[in-house]
């Protein structure tokens, strides 16, 4: 096996069981590994300290898999790691719920790798060409753990790029979904395009907080941006809002959203969705002097690195100032962001601003957070991503 030795000093972050090491650590490589080839990584002083993926093309030059020596890497290592990965998911599938992560990529000690269960399907994402190495074992134990009907490839993300791989998707193995899955969350029913859908086919990291926020929407009106397929309007129509509106850029997504309306047996009469620009449809509403009792925003990633953090913490200040403006005393604003780089107190600080600049009150009711199967390892916190705030108007 390669050995790769590290400079001195920056075996640190190693034995904190962080699982990157970027090129600019390495002192030595021994040897001419491939992209995605296993790897010993050693401190300057000689002493061992895990094995990894190693690629010379991305800045993460060696993901780390395995702390102990005598624990390598090998087909018995792989399928242990899903087997863990997916039993404890295991209580969350039930009747209402038949959706959720199985593997969540570094969180579960399997970088590159994240697996969401739609129903009787996968859709599996290969970010790494570590994983891309270690594929078929990988399909094979997940179709034996949770015998899906079939197994599709969603690598179609620019993550890919970072480690010289070309986006790819297609069946892995069995059957190819439906053009339309049908999924269970909260008792909610969901039609699911694996195909054609945004990242893996389905937001399932909202799945608590749908929940959470649906609770005060019992008679209320509520406006839904960013809605997507509708996870948040369908979980508040099921509550008993008196009016849901929901907004969003993409027309196959509100297609998608009408369908699961119907789906669901929800009367179309208290339901309006609306094709446009978030912001743009804020502003409407604003001129046209509507009020809405609850506001959900959850918009896409605006801060993919920190060095986008302040263009995307203007962006999310007036996002959530127009939001504000059309909120009554005692209105309900549900506010997310997906971005890692903005962490919950940076988001608060925004709120903030946001808040001042609206001339808004407001009370923090509750803190939302991503779910239990996106679960965050201490000495990986940048696996949080997924923060809201549940706000009152004062």
């Amino acid at each position: 096996m390669v050995s790769i030795i590290l400079k001195r000093g920056k075996e640190k972050a190693v034995l904190q069981r962080h699982p990157w090491v970027f090129s600019g650590a390495l002192q030595q490589v021994n040897g001419k590994p491939e992209n995605g080839q296993l790897v010993s990584v050693y401190s300057f002083d000689k002493e061992f300290l895990a094995y990894g993926h190693y690629n010379q093309q991305s800045r993460v030059a060696i993901r780390l898999l395995e702390w102990d020596e005598s624990q390598t890497p090998n087909e018995a290592w792989w399928r242990k790691r899903i087997q863990t990965a997916v039993a404890n998911r295991g209580h969350i599938l039930n009747h209402s719920n038949n959706t959720c992560r199985l593997v969540y990529s570094e969180s579960d000690f399997l970088p590159g790798l994240i697996v969401d269960k739609y129903a009787d399907y996968l859709s599996v994402q290969i970010l790494t060409t570590g994983i891309e190495r270690n594929k078929t074992v990988i399909i094979d134990e997940l179709q034996k753990l949770t015998g899906a009907k079939g197994i599709y490839d969603k690598s179609d993300l620019t993550a890919r790029a970072h480690d010289g791989l070309e986006a790819s998707s297609g069946i892995l193995w069995g059957a190819n979904p439906p053009e339309f899955v049908e999924v269970v969350e909260n008792g909610v029913k969901y039609h699911i395009n694996i195909a054609e859908g945004q990242k893996s086919g389905f937001y399932c990291d909202q799945r608590n907080n749908r929940k959470t926020v649906a609770n005060y929407t019992n008679g209320k009106t509520v406006l839904d941006c960013f809605s997507y397929s509708g996870g948040f309007t369908l979980n508040a129509l099921a509550s008993g809002a008196s009016q849901v509106t929901a907004v969003d850029s993409s027309a196959l997504a509100l297609e998608t959203l009408q369908k699961n309306i119907v789906l669901n047996g929800f009367g179309a009469y208290n339901t309006k969705t609306i094709h446009s620009d978030v912001n743009k449809q804020l502003r409407v509403f604003k001129e046209e002097e509507r009020v809405f009792d609850v506001i959900i925003l959850d918009p896409p990633k605006y801060a993919p690195s920190r060095s986008a953090l302040d263009k995307a913490a203007r962006a999310y200040k007036d996002l959530n100032r127009l939001a504000m403006q059309l909120l009554p005393v005692g209105g309900l604003l549900a506010t997310f962001s997906c971005s890692g780089a903005v962490d919950m107190e940076t988001f608060k600080q925004i709120i903030a601003w946001a808040a001042l600049d609206a001339g808004k009150e407001i009370q923090i009711v509750q803190q939302l957070h991503q779910p239990e199967d996106h679960p965050v390892r201490v000495s990986f916190t940048e696996g949080e991503y997924l923060k809201g705030l549940l706000l009152r108007i004062g």
